[in-house]
């Protein structure tokens, strides 16, 4: 602050507009640089922290800090080591326990990791009014009996509202017979989701818990709509849904195979060789009974064809709406008449996310830019008949609002030609997907021949739509420039992009990217990288490198992502002239140092044979060479002399290896880190003098 006639102090504001001030602040080593100013800031910050992950080791929690009295959010599940049971590690647990309910007085939201049912029923009485609670586990469910898993939750938490099991692995049967068995409770719940690890709720199941739940108003689960299966969900499923809890304004129902590869099942056209049994009758019935829906999750595995009626009744009878995402719907938008249609009549749509729409068309995307003015976020994937000239237009006409675009899976569009495509957005989009892809597409001239007309005898939708088109298409040629050579190129500097993801193959490489038009992005912070595919019998790299270090251009750069949990190799000896996970390991991470990262997670390829990911020596060498991480998460097991080399990284601060994968590891072999092995390191890791 600066300094007045009487030299007014920061400190001399009052205590209640600084603790005010101080509650607005929520990165944590911001605050916690902010608690060592001195006694009387430290005392503020305490007293106004209402969040807390707990980081430690389990070995260690009699040692927890007993000044966070206002804690209200606190988080158990990602304690060292990860995923061991939270109180095993002591001989008096219910001591341990009642510690934690000590020094936390006021937490009505929690965390945890449950490896075991023991552990609710000595943590939870100790924090009675509880409302929302987050149960995570990635090991194999207990021979228990149904539903024995939320037994003691359902028997302390009266004022439970909120459950979340998106990350915990148990069966389907066990959720409907526990919230049968306590109505009251279950009917208090207007938060639930059931995102399942395993398989997905059938129908019978899914109509108990919406019948024992009446008030739910944000429901998420995992479904089957394969109606090759017995008890998959229908029309007479999705409208009992709809008269159970019509106070919905949050909803996702999602196949089971809805996070499997789009290119699956489906014909060169892009539809799947089944129909679902849902018709769009019925989804105008489903719709119509919810209508306080604000956002809207629907991907079932077939197809749903003709659905253009009921993104008409969605509109009309959910005027909430604003985040919407289908997946294998066909028909949402016909493009055809001189009036808009289908989802384009969403005018308060925000976000869109559209999945396998196998007849949508770049006249259908103009459609929809023109009705959804306000869209934000837009995600399209495994549409193969929209091209280059259909998303410039899109992106053209939403550059004011558009910040946030995922373009994956669609044939026509390559890296080179959907970069092209957003370059209208290019100066103020924030988050971006795409697959490299780096094959050349051909324009299919159908779309831009159509695209072109102006007929004049229209003054109405299709005139104005029809105009934009031909107004975008000839300021997209004079935004081209061209080389020496004649080429036509364009601007690359993305001036507001900070968070980039990308999908690429196995064996393809990483280095074309900023030559296909990313060359300047001065504000990315965050990359996101996952690589897919069969390393068994691709031939060995060519390249030393994958190409991480073409990222070097990119000088804000300081979180990654490096997924490589798709990517399936032979953990252990290869066969005669193949490679082996660690060639492919060295290949991917080579380069890594280079860059400045402070923060990275990491994935390590796998093996499913064996179910084991496990990271390899030239890994944890590379690795060990980014000098300047801060936070190193290993999303898999590691031998302990292996995690040693990480030692030698002078800041760093955080490690820890996560088995979030199901199923996890049960016991412990030889080759991978041990309740003990983790405390060693943890202890060599904490002896050093680390600057900051």
């Amino acid at each position: 602050m600066a300094a007045t006639q009487n030299e007014v102090h920061f400190c001399d504001i009052p205590d209640a507009i600084l603790s005010n001030i101080f509650s607005l602040v929520s990165d944590t080593r911001t605050r916690n640089a902010m608690s060592l100013v001195c006694r009387k800031w430290c005392k503020l910050e305490r007293s106004t922290r209402k969040s807390l992950v707990l980081r430690g080791n389990i070995r260690d929690l009699y040692l927890v800090p007993v000044c966070f009295k206002a804690i209200t959010n606190l988080d158990l599940s990602l304690l060292s080591p990860w995923g061991y049971p939270l109180l095993d590690v002591s001989n008096q647990p219910l001591l341990l326990a009642k510690i934690l309910g000590n020094s936390f007085p006021s937490v009505v939201s929690l965390t945890v990791y449950v490896r075991n049912p023991p552990i609710l029923h000595l943590l939870v009485p100790q924090w009675p009014n509880l409302t929302h609670v987050k149960l995570v586990r990635y090991h194999q469910r207990f021979n228990a009996p149904l539903g024995s898993d939320f037994l003691a939750l359902f028997e302390h938490c009266h004022s439970l509202a909120s459950l979340d099991l998106a990350h915990f692995y148990c069966w389907t049967e066990d959720v409907p017979p526990v919230l049968e068995a306590y109505p009251t409770i279950a009917a208090s719940l207007s938060h639930l989701n059931i995102l399942s690890l395993s398989e997905g709720f059938k129908s019978n199941q899914l109509l108990d818990i919406t019948g024992a739940c009446p008030n739910l108003r944000e429901l998420l689960a995992t479904c089957i709509f394969d109606h090759r299966f017995i008890g998959f969900i229908g029309d007479e499923t999705l409208i009992s849904i709809a008269s159970n809890c019509p106070r919905l304004s949050l909803l996702h129902l999602v196949d089971t195979t809805s996070s499997s590869n789009t290119g699956a099942d489906r014909d060169d056209d892009g539809y799947a060789l089944e129909d679902a049994m849902i018709r769009h009758t019925a989804l105008g019935d489903f719709f119509t009974g919810l209508p306080l829906l604000e956002e809207v999750v629907l991907d079932v595995c077939n197809d749903v064809g003709n659905t253009w009626p009921a993104q008409e009744l969605l509109n009309s009878k959910c005027p909430r709406l604003k985040s919407l995402k289908l997946g294998h719907f066909h028909g949402i938008c016909k493009a055809l008449d001189c009036w808009p249609d289908g989802v384009a009549l969403c005018r308060r749509l925000e976000s869109l996310s559209i999945k396998n729409c196998a007849d949508l068309t770049d006249s259908g995307l103009i459609d929809i830019s023109l009705g959804c003015s306000k869209l934000t976020k837009f995600e399209v994937q495994g549409c193969n008949r929209i091209t280059e000239i259909g998303m410039w237009n899109f992106s053209h006409i939403l550059r004011r609002t558009l910040i946030d675009v995922k373009i994956s899976f669609c044939k026509n569009l390559s890296a080179v030609s959907s970069l092209k495509a957003l370059e209208p957005i290019q100066d103020q989009i924030q988050r971006l997907h795409i697959d490299c892809v780096w094959e050349s597409v051909n324009q299919p001239e159908g779309e831009a021949s159509t695209s072109s007309k102006l007929p004049a005898e229209f003054k109405n939708f299709q005139t104005e739509k029809r105009s934009i088109i031909s107004e975008e298409t000839s300021s997209n040629k004079k935004s081209k420039h061209s080389d020496r050579n004649g080429n036509d190129f364009c601007s690359k500097n993305w001036a507001n992009l900070q968070h980039l993801s990308l999908w690429i193959a196995v064996g393809q490489l990483l280095i074309p990217l900023p030559l296909a038009g990313l060359q300047e992005c001065p504000m990315l912070e965050e990359v996101h990288i996952k690589i897919a595919g069969d390393c068994r019998y691709q031939p060995r790299p060519s390249m030393p490198a994958f190409g991480l270090s073409s990222l070097v251009c990119y000088p804000q750069l300081s979180k990654m992502k490096l997924d490589c949990a798709d990517a399936i190799g032979f953990a252990l000896t290869a066969p005669v002239g193949h490679a082996d996970l660690s060639l492919w390991e060295r290949f991917y991470l080579n380069g890594i140092d280079g860059l400045n990262l402070k923060e990275l997670n990491y994935w390590p390829p796998q093996d499913i044979d064996v179910n084991q990911r496990t990271l390899s020596l030239p890994a944890a060498g590379l690795l060990a060479q980014c000098r300047n991480l801060r936070t190193l998460i290993i999303h898999g097991t590691a031998n302990e002399h292996f995690m040693m080399f990480f030692l030698k990284i002078p800041t760093l601060r955080d490690v820890q290896l996560r088995e979030d994968y199901y199923p996890a590891p049960e016991d412990d072999t030889t080759t991978e880190m041990r309740v003990y092995s983790c405390s060693r390191f943890e202890d060599a890791l904490n002896r050093r003098q680390i600057p900051d």
